[in-house]
């Protein structure tokens, strides 16, 4: 995990330690008896991600008394499955950056990409099992199906300007939200939790991922491309629709400029000429009122649970969150 920002280390400070202990766990995958696996294993894992995931799980945990050695296997199989997902994200995708950093596929290939994604995943996988509850290892298991799921609908639908918004939707729950809601609700079962704080908490990980992939998609055609690691418009450019494109074409039913591009996406200057549409319509503003929204359902999951360090961390991630798109 690279340095933290200080909001970012405040949200941390009740489970830093056992976050540390994540760190030192996926770490130890670096003493691979396989040297081939070295450099690629430091690449991903030294790839400045700030364990927002598994945070949520350490935090879900915290609320009830628990050994927390099951808590933090989970945090880092949560760590590796999102990262074995991004390999195979950016090779579906061809992407050369991830974070600014080249990524695996660009720097070792799709073949090596795609292997050593399965190796993560599979990885991922025996620590939950070391967690020995057959819940939580199903529920991994059919957020690996949900992944997968949102990945084939985004390939099956690039370039298709016939999508509406609840289309949208249910595949930023499978892509994104559904890791966000695994996260918090394995790390609620292996806290300890009761079973109506462990639905709330799962509650709040749905929103919160759903509010987290909205605002990625805003930053995608409202950002800033040294800090995103890729270009603006990166998601049109490959055909896919997110919030703010799709809220354009609601704009303009019968002149879709999404349409025009996706029918010849080599048009000069047709990408820039969207994202001054999306800006000049309102619609960021709208996007940041949907954002504020999905954040404000994530708080009022808490209202259940009991007042602590850890209540007040995951309150502060909604805030974070929102705040990240602004």
């Amino acid at each position: 995990m690279t340095g933290l920002d200080q909001q970012t280390a405040s949200i941390y400070a009740p489970i830093q330690t056992h976050l540390d202990q994540v760190d030192a766990t996926l770490a130890g995958l670096c003493r691979n008896d396989r040297p081939e696996l070295l450099p690629l294993l430091d690449h991903v894992l030294n790839s400045g991600g700030k364990r927002i995931r598994p945070a949520i799980t350490l935090l879900a945990a915290a609320f009830y008394p628990h050994d927390p050695k099951n808590p933090i296997i989970m945090a880092a199989a949560v760590e590796l499955l999102h990262l074995a997902a991004l390999i195979h994200d950016d090779t579906v995708d061809d992407s050369d950056l991830r974070r600014g950093k080249a990524t695996v596929s660009n720097q070792w290939g799709k073949h090596v990409a795609v292997l050593f994604g399965d190796y993560v995943f599979a990885t991922s996988a025996t620590f939950v099992c070391d967690t020995d509850n057959i819940r939580v290892v199903r529920r991994f298991s059919e957020t690996i199906m949900e992944l997968a799921s949102g990945e084939l609908v985004e390939v099956f639908n690039a370039f298709d300007p016939a999508q509406a918004r609840d289309m949208y939707l249910d595949r930023i729950y499978r892509k994104t939200a559904s890791l966000f809601c695994t996260s918090a609700e394995t790390g609620s079962i292996l806290g300890g939790a009761p079973e109506p704080q462990i639905q709330a908490l799962k509650d709040y990980g749905y929103n919160i991922g759903m509010a987290f992939q909205i605002v990625d998609d805003l930053l995608d055609v409202h950002g800033d491309a040294a800090k995103l690691g890729k270009p603006v418009g990166a998601d049109l450019l490959q055909g896919v629709l997110t919030l703010p494109t799709i809220m354009l074409m609601e704009r303009y039913p019968d002149d879709n400029p999404i349409a025009s591009l996706f029918k010849d996406p080599t048009q000069d200057g047709k990408v820039q000429e969207i994202l001054e549409l999306i800006k000049n319509a309102g619609i960021i503003e709208d996007c940041y009122a949907i954002i504020r929204e999905y954040s404000e359902k994530a708080s009022r999951c808490l209202d259940i649970l009991p007042e602590c360090d850890a209540r007040i961390s995951l309150l502060k991630l909604c805030d974070y969150i929102w705040e990240r798109s602004r």
